[in-house]
């Protein structure tokens, strides 16, 4: 568990990862910089996000439970914010490293980068970012991209 404060913009992030695959070595640093990068960004000031890290057949447990499919997918991001205190938000984003890493050597890329890329989808869902047209998922994958450039990952899209 880390705890991101900054003292110049009052920003409170508890970020908790948990590691349950270990196909990419993502640095803790890395994720917490992401996230924090995000929460900066978008103005999140007050958020507990834990990060799951894990295979192909938690992930499918998962999404068969909560989505009722029963395929792989990249990640989920729920939002358990209730019961929270008032302005903070509290997020859990679970993330395929074994999709990571396939998907990652058929683009030719980092699976760092890649598992990355998840992360940062999963959290900009929970902020209010979505996919389901074509021009809500450009919007999206612009914003990721430049996110992720920002903080030296890969080129992911094309």
């Amino acid at each position: 568990m880390k705890i991101m404060d900054d003292p110049t913009t009052e920003q409170h992030i508890d970020i908790q990862i948990a590691r349950l695959c270990d196909k990419i070595k993502l640095p803790s640093k890395k994720i917490e910089q992401l996230i924090n990068s995000i929460c900066l960004r978008f103005g999140l000031s007050k958020a507990i996000i834990s990060i799951a890290i894990v295979d192909d057949e938690h992930i499918i447990k998962l999404n068969e439970k909560y989505l009722r499919s029963k395929k792989v997918t990249d990640c989920l991001s729920f939002d358990l914010s209730d019961g929270q205190s008032p302005g903070e938000k509290c997020f859990e984003i679970v993330v395929n490293a074994e999709l990571a890493c396939r998907t990652a050597e058929q683009k030719d890329h980092s699976p760092r980068a890649e598992l990355a890329l998840y992360i940062a989808h999963g959290l900009l869902h929970q902020l209010g970012f979505d996919d389901q047209t074509g021009e809500q998922a450009r919007q999206m994958h612009r914003t990721e991209q430049e996110i992720l450039q920002s903080l030296g990952y890969d080129f992911l899209y094309d």
